[in-house]
């Protein structure tokens, strides 16, 4: 937990305040939530179940329209464009979310099928589906008997 400063009415104090709570926002330890960045957007989990690699991916407010996903040389790519809602000459008074071009690069544990992979966009949430290239599952290694 980050205590704020109370101010004391000094405008040094009211700066070095304001100067403490950026420092803090910008590496992710303060209590308020930080907008999302290129580097971290959208949110992934990456998982495995054995047959299968799967990428889950928040995507609130992108339309299935505004996505490129592709499979390329051991990376999974995600591009796509996340418009705001409001129009133009609006004066924010907070603006917290993300809007614009995002794209986020993974890199596959593994080779996988890239003629079967699959992805669903449902609720905000993008779930991609990629199989194990057959070079990629493990291989079963007959022993022979010495003579």
């Amino acid at each position: 937990m980050v205590l704020r400063r109370l101010n004391t009415g000094s405008p040094v104090a009211q700066l070095r305040n304001e100067m403490d709570w950026l420092v803090q926002d910008f590496f992710g330890r303060g209590s308020r939530p930080v907008a999302p960045t290129a580097a971290g957007f959208p949110a992934l989990n990456v998982w495995e179940d054995g047959d299968s690699l799967f990428a889950e991916a928040e995507l609130p407010g992108v339309k299935s329209d505004d996505l490129d996903i592709s499979v390329m040389v051991g990376d999974l790519t995600i591009q796509g464009r996340r418009s705001t809602m409001a129009g133009e000459g609006v004066a924010f008074h907070r603006q917290e979310r993300g809007a614009g071009q995002f794209n986020r690069v993974v890199r596959l544990p593994f080779e996988v099928d890239a003629q079967r992979v699959e992805a669903s966009l449902r609720d905000g949430v993008l779930l991609v589906k990629l199989p194990k290239a057959e070079s990629a599952k493990p291989k079963k290694i007959a022993i022979r008997a010495a003579e």
